[in-house]
């Protein structure tokens, strides 16, 4: 018979623990540069021991004094497989917990009276575990913190490249979004018309949709509004006659009819077309509306090319997410045969310590404890931060220099030297994890001699291409895209064609894939893009 009882047991088990350093620094690296800006402004007001490096002088720690806290700061990690050995090996000794309840809980400032042993002889309390073990492999070993804080708590430190190189203008990107509303009520505020006309008006431009379509009945509008059926029907030829044209339409008919009319083409072929025989274009039946219009097929041909040059969305411009605003992260910078990579630091804060604060951590200024563990806090904080700006900057830098090694033709020549490269790959060169390569290219862009692209825009798989190389997959597209641009429009050609011409390029592709990348460049099938005579 078994006896239920409390227990203690005693286990040994590894555990992956994310500090709150690491998730800084992987939410770090993945923001762009715009985003920085803003992630680093919003630390500023929130830490008072951060500030902005500027050209007037302001007392700050030098690197000597950082040094001992950037030492410190390595314990403060609980990961680290020594300490945590020495503490287990060593809980009985006084000191030596000490030391090590210290370092695990991350307090890099330990009091005076509480911890004397440990700061008037730090060789003496440091276990034997830890001093004959070597030091774990920590990422930021690599940097040279140093040159770090020289160039960072030197208020009148400028890179020497971002002082010569030319770079594209701010205002480039930038524009300001006009929704539909508002382009619509500002021509109404200089029509003439009644203010019964006028206030159906603005209902009608209310229910518009985002394509500028009418989404409501006249009905409902003239119920909804208290207006007069007539009124609502003078606001809808009110509208209707706003720009863009076709606005205020109620089905894709009525849109192209309005469009057409605005050309001055109401009773032509086009208007005829669109009108009456809307299905034959559809199926591109060009002769059968020749005939039964009684017009040359000239003609028809020239309706046509008219019809599909007209807008079936008229109100989407106005009504797209707006301007997206992209600076680049990184240049590549051609420099004779070779390519220089420099990161875009330009109006990114640069941050100092605040050495004014360090006066609080001392007793005799009178500091409470609860002062002195605070600004311990925000010390910790502001270094963490500062190291894992230097991080991310230096990964993307290593991830930019494979990414040059590897697409240089690219760069030289443009889009048809495209290589393929994996994450993979590049993160095995790097010596990182694919993952924080994909964090350092995310939603991050580059100025290149070919123009401005997505740093994800050079990661493409590849297929069995000539010779047995390989071909990226936007090659491919772009072949599918040009042999169908290029096709005899009577007889287009089919997936099994362009995949047969395909293999005979040497590029191993299946059928289905052709079929694939067609429809996610939206291109028609074969019965689609058929024109009958």
């Amino acid at each position: 018979m078994s006896l239920l009882s409390p227990r203690l047991q005693l286990r040994v088990a590894q555990k992956q623990i994310l500090t709150p350093g690491l998730v800084q620094m992987v939410t770090v690296l993945q923001l762009n540069r715009l985003e920085l800006k803003e992630m680093i402004t919003q630390e500023i007001v929130k830490n008072p021991v951060l500030e902005e490096s500027t050209e007037e002088p302001g007392e700050e720690i030098t690197p000597e004094e950082l040094q001992p806290l950037l030492e410190g700061e390595t314990f403060a990690d609980p990961s680290d497989k020594q300490i945590l050995e020495a503490s287990v090996m060593n809980e009985s000794a006084t000191v030596d917990g000490a030391a090590a309840d210290v370092a695990i809980n991350g307090n890099l400032f330990p009091d005076a009276e509480e911890t004397a042993a440990a700061v008037t002889e730090p060789a003496a309390a440091a276990p034997d575990a830890l001093l004959d073990t070597p030091p774990a492999t920590d990422p930021f070993d690599e940097i040279d913190f140093g040159s770090f804080f020289d160039d960072y708590l030197d208020p009148g430190y400028k890179s020497p490249a971002a002082e010569s190189v030319e770079k594209p203008s701010f205002e480039t990107f930038l524009s300001a979004p006009v929704t539909l509303g508002d382009h619509l009520r500002s021509q109404l505020s200089v029509s003439v018309m009644p203010d019964e006309v006028r206030d159906a008006a603005e209902s009608i431009i209310g229910n518009l949709d985002e394509d500028g379509y009418l989404s409501a009945s006249l009905e409902e509008i003239a119920a909804g509004g208290e207006h007069k059926p007539e009124h609502v029907e003078a606001a809808l030829q009110v509208v209707q006659s706003l720009d863009p044209a076709g606005v205020g339409a109620r089905d894709p008919r009525e849109c192209m009819l309005l469009q057409i009319e605005s050309l001055n083409g109401k009773g032509g072929v086009a208007w005829q077309i669109v009108s009456n025989h809307l299905r034959l274009l559809e199926t591109r039946q060009y002769k059968e509306i020749a005939r039964l219009l009684g017009r040359p097929p000239e003609h028809v041909e020239i309706a046509v090319k008219m019809i599909q040059h007209l807008n079936p969305r008229p109100g989407l411009r106005f009504s797209g997410a707006g301007a997206r605003v992209v600076e680049p992260d990184v240049f590549f910078i051609k420099d004779g045969e070779d390519y220089i990579i420099q990161m875009n630091d330009e109006d990114v804060p640069q941050l100092r310590l605040n050495a004014q604060y360090r006066r609080m951590l001392d007793r005799d200024n009178g500091a409470t404890k609860e002062v002195r563990d605070y600004v311990r806090e925000r010390y910790t904080s502001a270094i963490q931060l500062m190291k894992n700006i230097e991080q991310r900057k230096q990964t993307i830098l290593k991830v930019c220099q494979a990414i040059v090694r590897r697409q240089t033709e690219f760069l030289t020549h443009g889009l048809d030297w495209l290589k393929p490269m994996m994450i993979k790959e590049v993160a095995e060169e790097v010596g990182v994890h694919p993952s924080t390569v994909s964090r350092a290219v995310a939603s991050k862009y580059v100025h290149t001699p070919q123009g401005v692209f997505e740093l994800r825009y050079f990661f493409s798989e590849a297929v069995q291409g000539p010779l047995g190389g390989g071909t990226p997959l936007l090659l491919l597209k772009r072949k599918v895209k040009k042999m169908i641009e290029e096709e005899d429009r009577t007889k287009p050609l089919t997936d099994e064609q362009i995949t047969a011409l395909l293999q005979a390029e040497g590029i191993n592709v299946t059928r289905r894939t052709v079929a694939k990348y067609r429809e996610d460049m939206k291109i028609p099938s074969t019965h689609q893009r058929r024109v009958r005579n």
